[in-house]
C-alpha cells in the first residue's frame, strides 16, 4: 500500500472511532432515559414503561407516573444538559479559554438574577408551594426575556474584556468571578427585601432542579437548545479556524469579532432559557467538553455533536442518581453536579499538567 493509501486508511479509522464513540453515547442516553422513567420511589416494570411510552393501554397509575412526573423531568435533564454542554464547548472555542463556560463566566448567575428579578418585581411568577416547586412560572416568556437580557449583559462584558490585548485566560475567568459576585449580590439584595414566603421560594428556586419543568417549559427549552445547537454545528469549521488563532482565522476569511459576538449571544440564549426554568446548574458546560475532547479530540465537526449527547447523558444520569440516593427525598441535581463536577475538573487540570 502506498503512503497516501496508508494515511487515508488511518484517517478513516480515526473518523470511524469518533463516530463509534458518539453513537455509543447516544445509545447510552436512550438506555438511561428508560432507566430514569422506570426507577424511583415507585419502581415500574420496564414492560409497563415501554407500553406507556408507545401509547399502549396501561394502568392509570403507571400512565400518570410516566407521562406527568418522570418523563418531563428526564427530558428536561436531557435538554438542559445538551444546551449547557454545547454552550460551554462553544464559549471555550470562541474565547480560546479552556476554563470558559456559562457558569465560570458569570452568565449563569446573571441569568438567575434576571429570572429572580422578573419573578419578584415583574410578576412573572407565583410564589407558592406546589407539587412542582416553590415557584410557578406563570409568564415564561417574560422570565426568559429578562434572564436573557442580563445573561447577554454578562456575555458582552466578557467579550469586551477578551478583545483587550492584555486579556489572558486568567483575566477572563477573573472577570467571570467578579460578574458572578456582582449578580449574586443582586440576588441577595432581592432576597433581603422579600418576605418570609418569598425568601423561602427564591432560595428554593435558585437550586437547579429538573423536577419543576412542565411539558410547556420542556418544549421552550428544547426549541432554544435546538436552535443554538444547529448554529454551533454549522460553525464547526469556523471554530476550528479560531482555535488556530485570531490572525490565522482572519487569514482564512473568518470574521472573528462577528463570530465571537453572535456565538456569545447564542450561548446566552440557551443558558438564560435553562436557568430561567430550572435554576443554576453548574459544571456541566465546563466539564463535559473536556471529557469529550479526551475521547475524540478537538475537531469541532465531531466534538460539537458528541458534546451535545454527552451533556444530555451526564445530566440525565446525575438527575436520576439525585432522585435515588436519598429516596424518597429528592436531591436537587445541581448539588450532585457540583459535588461530582469539581473533583472531575481538578483531575482534568492535574492530568493535563502531567
Amino acid at each position: 500500500m502506498s503512503v497516501a493509501g496508508e494515511i487515508s486508511s488511518a484517517y478513516g479509522a480515526h473518523v470511524r472511532r469518533k463516530l463509534v464513540v458518539t453513537v455509543a453515547l447516544l445509545v447510552a442516553t436512550a438506555l438511561a432515559l428508560v432507566a430514569a422513567v422506570a426507577l424511583g420511589s415507585a419502581d415500574l416494570p420496564l414492560s409497563a414503561v415501554a407500553k406507556a411510552l408507545i401509547g399502549l393501554e396501561v394502568p392509570r397509575r403507571v400512565e400518570m407516573i410516566v407521562w406527568s412526573i418522570r418523563l418531563p423531568q428526564a427530558l428536561a435533564a436531557i435538554v438542559a444538559g445538551a444546551g449547557l454542554a454545547i454552550a460551554g464547548a462553544a464559549t471555550q472555542s470562541i474565547l480560546r479559554n479552556p476554563l470558559a463556560s456559562p457558569f465560570t463566566l458569570g452568565m449563569s448567575h446573571a441569568a438567575a438574577f434576571g429570572a429572580a428579578l422578573s419573578v419578584t418585581l415583574l410578576g412573572s411568577g407565583t410564589m407558592a408551594s406546589s407539587s412542582v416547586g416553590a415557584v410557578m412560572i406563570t409568564s415564561p416568556h417574560v422570565t426568559t426575556a429578562t434572564a436573557f437580557v442580563f445573561c447577554v449583559l454578562a456575555a458582552m462584558v466578557v467579550v469586551a474584556v477578551s478583545r483587550l490585548r492584555s486579556a489572558t485566560p486568567e483575566v477572563m475567568v477573573l472577570t467571570g468571578v467578579a460578574l458572578s459576585a456582582l449578580f449574586t449580590a443582586g440576588t441577595m439584595f432581592l432576597q433581603y427585601f422579600a418576605d418570609d414566603t418569598q425568601l423561602a421560594a427564591m432560595v428554593f428556586w435558585t437550586f437547579g432542579d429538573t423536577a419543576r419543568a412542565s411539558w410547556r417549559q420542556v418544549g421552550i427549552m428544547a426549541a432554544a437548545t435546538a436552535l443554538t445547537s444547529f448554529y454551533f454545528l454549522a460553525c464547526a469549521w469556523t471554530y476550528n479556524a479560531i482555535d488556530a488563532g485570531d490572525e490565522t482565522a482572519k487569514g482564512l476569511g473568518v470574521r472573528v469579532e462577528r463570530v465571537r459576538t453572535v456565538g456569545m449571544l447564542a450561548a446566552s440564549l440557551v443558558t438564560a432559557t435553562v436557568i430561567a426554568f430550572l435554576g443554576v446548574i453548574g459544571f456541566v458546560g465546563l466539564v463535559v467538553p473536556h471529557l469529550v475532547r479526551r475521547l475524540i479530540g478537538a475537531d469541532h465537526r465531531y466534538l460539537m455533536p458528541a458534546t451535545i449527547v454527552a451533556g444530555a447523558l451526564l445530566l440525565l444520569v446525575a438527575d436520576t442518581a439525585a432522585r435515588l440516593v436519598f429516596m424518597p427525598h429528592v436531591l436537587p441535581v445541581s448539588v450532585l453536579t457540583a459535588f461530582v463536577g469539581a473533583p472531575v475538573f481538578l483531575w482534568l487540570i492535574v492530568r493535563s499538567r502531567r
